[in-house]
């Protein structure tokens, strides 16, 4: 039986190809990675498949568009049609999606772009380990990265796989550069704010943190971001590491709170008092009650979820999580 690789992200994988040879990997690749599959229009008629997309565009407009939609882009094509296609939207190691180019033989699966942090290096491994599975011929995975062919991690690679947001990503090379010289680096993997522990600190926030909040009805957006941002400054942990926002279920509507959890890229999730009361009745009732009292917005302890320790201010707390990976 077929496994089924998915990555962490709502963002598809894409893939394009211009060759009949290609369209045959791409069709294996797809059902493997769940993605979808762009070709010229001359085999529109020449496969099956629900995945498959006809190309209506030039390849640099189409590359503009899935280059910001797509959790990575493969071209089995030459590398040159690749870089030409892209280089117009490079951005940044942060925001970049993985791009990958695989020959139409499959002998080479090469990640260009987002090795790390997108993800391209991990994605070439695990297609050039599934194309071994089908094929006689053996696919090489081509890995350039320094950290990777000195068998050194990689923090920023680390901190992706381990539900980590890196909050000063301008230090990764140094970080980088100092384990290949083989010298001490200083890496703080944490919730809390605090005083920068090391000469040259990476912080790396896990997403853990639930935030649970009330407020009136049709509150001003902004407010409640200040507040919320206030909140957690206040409570000494970084903002970085909110996984969800939550409340009960008649705040699902509310837009300040949908504007917050899709500015931080957050999950927003809303609870009824029928289903959880019995186990949180306290909790419940606080916040039924932070959302139609005198007060504009209150920010309440959530129930502890995963034997977690709440994180406690005067009048409120975060729920610290542990990181799943």
């Amino acid at each position: 039986m077929t496994k089924t690789f998915r990555m962490s992200s709502e963002k598809k994988i894409n893939i394009i190809t211009f060759t009949f040879n290609g369209v045959n990997l791409a069709l294996r690749l797809a059902k493997f990675l769940d993605a979808n599959i762009f070709v010229p229009e001359r085999f529109k008629n020449s496969f099956e498949s629900e995945n498959l997309k006809i190309i209506d565009t030039s390849l640099t407009e189409w590359a503009g568009k899935y280059f910001f939609e797509s959790r990575a882009l493969i071209f089995i094509s030459a590398c040159g049609v690749a870089v030409r296609a892209i280089s117009k939207y490079v951005t940044s190691k942060l925001k970049d999606p993985a791009v990958l180019v695989i020959d139409e033989s499959a002998k080479f699966v090469i990640p260009v772009l987002s090795g790390h942090i997108g993800g391209a290096n991990e994605l070439a491994r695990k297609i050039a380990a599934f194309i071994n599975s089908l094929s006689k011929n053996f696919c090489i995975p081509v890995i350039t990265t320094a950290t990777d062919i000195n068998n050194i991690i990689a923090v920023d690679e680390w901190a992706v796989k381990n539900n980590c947001v890196i909050e000063n990503p301008e230090n990764i090379k140094k970080i980088s550069g100092s384990l290949l010289e083989n010298k001490k680096i200083g890496v703080a993997v944490s919730e809390l704010t605090q005083i920068t522990p090391f000469p040259v600190t990476l912080f790396l926030r896990p997403k853990n943190l639930i935030l649970g909040a009330g407020c009136k009805k049709n509150i001003d957006p902004d407010l409640f971001e200040n507040s919320a941002l206030k909140f957690l400054e206040n409570s000494g942990v970084s903002y970085l590491s909110l996984k969800i926002l939550a409340s009960i279920d008649i705040k699902k509507h509310e837009p300040a709170m949908i504007n917050f959890a899709r500015k931080y890229k957050i999950d927003f999730v809303t609870f009824s008092a029928e289903t959880s009361m019995p186990l949180y009745p306290r909790i419940l009732t606080a916040l039924k009650l932070s959302a139609v009292s005198s007060n504009a917005i209150s920010f309440k302890r959530l129930p502890i979820f995963l034997n977690a320790s709440p994180i406690r201010s005067p009048r409120s707390a975060l729920t610290s999580v542990p990181t799943a990976s």
